[in-house]
């Protein structure tokens, strides 16, 4: 599953207008929902840890506790002047062999980035996957572009199968980053050109992806409609093509 939590402010302005105590209410509503829907692992984005922004506290640690997760990792793109946010997983499978990027601070004045793991697939210990919560630009796609290059090379280097989920900050339109991205590595979105799977409503624009490495399907996608941000989340259930044999043969040998 992929969530922007927006700081926790909901579908208010801005997290600094805001109480604590509204903040505590909307990650208690989040958490609720990461719960209920029990996915093994979820991406976050525009995720605080202590900013006096937003209640001065943890909220990753807030939601992996909250709603049962037993592992989270971090990356923090922001981290000065009493701000720190970014990226995060958090999961109920070990999470290995972390790595957070931030991007080129010279190509946008707002910090964005992304967080890689590894996790094992659930019941073939020998499959090592990597997951990646992405968070790429808003003002432009030659910005978008250029911060893909950099998750491009990243994943390259780590030689694993990948899922990415995230807010790409753009549709599926001609050359758009997303594109961009799946026909870099190789990826696979779901149903790109479906109507009804818009995850910015203020828009009516699909933003948000979940993108998979040959050999992995998508049994189940739906977008989850919610106040709980300006974003709704993503939620799909994947599979492995075929048996552990046949996967490691056509796709962790096969590179990129």
């Amino acid at each position: 599953m992929t969530l922007n939590v927006a700081h926790g402010r909901g579908d208010g302005f801005h997290q600094l207008l805001q109480h604590s105590e509204t903040t505590l209410a909307n990650l208690d509503a989040i958490a609720s929902l990461l719960k209920e829907k029990g996915a093994d692992v979820v991406a976050l984005q525009e995720a605080d840890a202590p900013s006096f922004w937003s209640g001065g506290f943890n909220h990753v640690d807030y939601l992996a506790r909250k709603a049962d997760f037993s592992h989270a990792v971090h990356g923090r793109h922001a981290d000065g002047l009493g701000l720190s946010y970014g990226t995060a997983l958090i999961s109920r499978l070990e999470l290995r062999d972390p790595k957070a990027i931030t991007f080129d601070p010279r190509l946008s004045p707002v910090p964005k980035g992304f967080l890689v793991s590894a996790v094992s697939w659930p019941g073939n210990p020998g499959i090592d996957v990597d997951v990646v919560s992405l968070h790429l630009d808003f003002t432009g796609r030659s910005t978008r572009k250029k911060q893909a290059m950099q998750l491009i090379e990243t994943l390259r280097g780590r030689n694993r199968p990948v899922i990415i989920m995230g807010d790409f900050n753009t549709d599926w339109k001609k050359d758009s980053t997303v594109r961009y991205i799946s026909q870099a590595l190789g990826l696979s979105p779901y149903n790109p050109k479906e109507q009804g799977l818009e995850t910015f409503p203020k828009f009516g624009k699909r933003l948000d992806w979940i993108l998979v490495s040959p050999g992995i399907s998508f049994h189940t996608y739906r977008v989850v409609p919610s106040e709980l941000s300006d974003h709704y989340g993503v939620i799909a259930e994947l599979a492995l093509d075929g048996d552990e044999r046949n996967y490691k043969r056509t796709v962790l040998n096969k590179g990129r």
